[in-house]
């Protein structure tokens, strides 16, 4: 079943974009919008903009646009109908649904949104089996003695899956799940020699659940507790089309809000590292459980904070080979600090062993720097080994080139000319010859790719510089902008709004770009009911093309800041201030474009006038065409102060 209109109406009355987009990315204040990096590609300079007045986003990096509801959808990677359902749930709206079912509302869900139910149903079901005599007896059992008490067991929705080979496949079943759903989900598996017959994938083992950010279960990890040694100690989900294990940080929706709020993310190694750092009370704390860092999951914390501090069990060896995680960090822009535990600890054994406050004091007074904590690891094997030491040097460097900030690279420089007894001038010194190789790489690399495009080029010929077509469209486009933005403002000293003068200036001309043309169209259409439609009225259209294309034209890129007039009495012209002048050139560009595009048609004609058995009669007559079409382009060029050389 559909959401209904009343259930939608409902969550668009009540959204809120700022209240939304800041789950996902922290924003900062900038003039009248807020800034965030793009949370949908790689970038160090914000460059997505969120229009609280208007209620929209844009990246001016990625070009993705819309509203509260298209974010939800673009973020989450799902559609319409379920992004309502997710929104309702933010605000606590009863969704209703729609009883008449049109046909294709009938057809199955998308087997994105099927997957994530059949997960759902899956954790649902493992959360249950705790209430069994076998779950009790094994899974709540192992769970009490690690400590984990009713609350942090639900916040978590830790589980347990049953011996036996297909209970979860039956149950879900039971409850009308296909089984290519359940296969998909990674729920099920198929036997060796026999794909037609399917058992469960967990069994017999503790269910740690992991959520996506907004708190939908997408994978399971999951814990044997008998020592059988045929069978691995942890499994996990698969890769799947909702689950993607690089792009994933276990425990992250649980800790988004403390991260933002303490500006601070822990960063541990397994489930229950950071479900006992909850206990502890800390709760800006995620998990790599146990995997490589990856460049997704590092963009994932830069979502929420800067700053990142890793904890390392107390092993010198393990924490030696896991450094390039810190390299990673470092180059992900985030600021690093370390936490190493005593002899054979770690956050799960640790906290246990001294309690809540003595296991947070630990971490605030043993918190260092990368570049100490790093120099600290090695001092023993510097302390009487020259070699060695040269060796450090260089890795300490490269470590601080990974930084994209200049000023905090300096900073780091000068730290460790200190701890390593160093003059400062060589610790540069070698960092620019880091950095110029770095620059060198990057410059062959991109004329290598350079010299394959040309090669490319030259096989598939591609139309250089900026072509006819396009200039027409960005004229197009201008006119579209000015009716969205100011259509409905009055001419100076004139009764006439501007979309009047206009549309009225244009009504003969044919727009080529389709998108602007159907705008144009869309624009009329409500002008002749009586009402100027300005970006609300677009921005609630069922067109999503047209949606994009408006929140792109009522976007600005930069604002001017008050303190040029305010401060510095620096007057800035607006396009605003002569809208007679901005409308009266806008439409000359226009006609100047669609003049040239009709004398590069005539002139064609008359170029393949033999090819098109055109007689000498017909070949005059688009002669004089051409011309009087010139004599138009050349008073339009007066116009615009255009001079022909």
């Amino acid at each position: 079943m559909s959401v209904s209109k009343i259930t939608t109406d409902k969550v668009k009355e009540r959204m809120d974009i700022e209240e939304i987009v800041s789950d996902y990315v922290p924003l900062k204040k900038k003039g009248q919008n807020l800034w965030a990096c793009c949370p949908f590609h790689g970038e160090k300079t914000p460059s997505f903009s969120i229009s609280p007045a208007k209620q929209i986003y844009k990246c001016f990096g990625c070009g993705k646009a819309g509203d509260p509801i298209q974010f939800i959808m673009d973020i989450e990677g799902i559609g319409f109908q379920e992004a309502i359902r997710h929104l309702a749930g933010k605000y606590g709206i009863e969704v209703e649904e729609d009883e008449t079912r049109t046909p294709e509302q009938e057809q199955a869900q998308s087997e994105r949104e099927s997957l994530l139910i059949a997960l759902g149903f899956a954790r649902d079901f493992f959360v249950k089996n705790l209430q069994t005599e076998e779950g009790r007896s094994i899974g709540l059992s192992y769970f009490k003695e690690r400590g984990f008490n009713p609350s942090i067991i639900e916040k978590f929705d830790l589980g347990y899956a049953l011996e036996g080979w297909d209970n979860l496949l039956k149950a879900a079943k039971a409850a009308g799940f296909q089984e290519d759903i359940l296969l998909k989900a990674g729920l099920v598996l198929q036997k060796e020699g026999d794909p037609q017959r399917l058992y469960d994938r967990f069994r017999g083992r503790v269910i740690f659940p992991i959520h996506n950010i907004s708190g939908k279960p997408i994978g399971f990890g999951a814990r044997i507790l008998t020592k059988d040694k045929n069978q691995p100690k942890y499994i996990n989900s698969p890769e799947t089309a909702v689950y993607h294990k690089s792009d994933v940080l276990y425990g992250m929706f649980q800790a988004k809000k403390a991260i933002r709020d303490k500006d601070n993310c822990y960063l541990v190694e397994g489930y229950t590292d950071v479900i006992s750092m909850h206990l502890s009370g800390i709760e800006n704390v995620v998990a790599s459980s146990g995997t490589s860092l990856t460049e997704g999951q590092i963009k994932l914390i830069k979502r929420f904070t800067d700053q990142v501090t890793v904890l390392y069990d107390g092993d010198a060896a393990g924490i030696k080979a896991s450094l390039r995680g810190i390299d990673l960090l470092l180059e992900g822009g985030l600021n690093v600090k370390a936490v190493v535990f005593p002899e054979g600890e770690d956050p799960d054994s640790y906290s246990r062993k001294v309690g809540s406050q003595a296991f947070q004091d630990y971490l605030n007074q043993n918190s260092k720097d990368f570049i100490g904590f790093k120099i600290g690891l090695y001092k023993d094997d510097i302390a009487h080994d020259p070699i060695r030491k040269a060796e450090l040097i260089k890795e300490v460097v490269q470590s601080i080139g990974k930084i994209p900030d200049p000023i905090i690279r300096s900073v780091y420089a000068k730290e460790a000319s200190g701890l390593l007894e160093i003059e400062e001038e060589i610790i540069h010194a070698e960092l620019n010859k880091s950095l110029l190789k770095v620059q060198k790489d990057s410059y062959f690399k991109e004329k290598e790719n350079a010299e394959a495009e040309a090669a490319l080029e030259e096989l598939l010929p591609v139309e250089k510089e900026t072509s006819f077509s396009e200039i027409l469209r960005l004229q197009e486009r201008e006119m579209i902008r000015l009716l969205v933005n100011y259509g409905w403002k009055k001419l100076d000293e004139q009764e006439i709004h501007l979309c009047q003068y206009l549309l009225s200036e244009t009504e003969e001309l044919q727009f080529d770009t389709p998108i602007y043309a159907r705008i144009l169209d869309l624009y009329r259409a409500r002008l002749s009911q009586n009402e100027i439609p300005g970006s609300d009225f677009f921005l609630s259209v069922n067109d999503q093309e047209v949606k994009k294309e408006i929140i792109d034209l009522i976007t600005p890129r930069h604002e001017v800041s008050t303190h040029w007039t305010e401060k510095h009495q620096i007057i800035i012209s607006s396009e605003t201030d002569d809208l007679t002048l901005t409308g009266f050139k806008t439409i000359l560009r226009l006609k100047r474009k669609f003049v040239q595009k009709m004398m590069e048609e005539a002139k064609l004609k008359i170029k393949n006038a033999e090819l098109e058995k055109l007689d000498d009669e017909q070949v005059i007559e688009l002669q004089e065409i051409y011309f009087a079409l010139k004599k138009v382009q050349v008073e339009i060029d007066k116009e615009l102060g255009i001079v022909i050389g």
